[in-house]
């Protein structure tokens, strides 16, 4: 399982994007943090967050 929440990268939100598909929860996320943050991450960085965060 895989996840990306928004409080780890430092906003206020209560967003979580989890899945046992990679790319489902980076698509998941890179649309939230874009339409809700107005922040545009690459495939490639929001990948790095899953490998530092292990």
């Amino acid at each position: 399982m895989v996840a990306l929440i928004c409080k780890d990268y430092g906003f206020e939100c209560e967003f979580i994007a989890r899945g046992s598909d990679i790319s489902k929860v980076i698509e998941e996320y890179s649309k939230h943090s874009a339409d809700e943050h107005g922040i545009e991450y690459s495939k490639e960085a929001l990948m790095q967050f899953i490998i530092r965060k292990g």
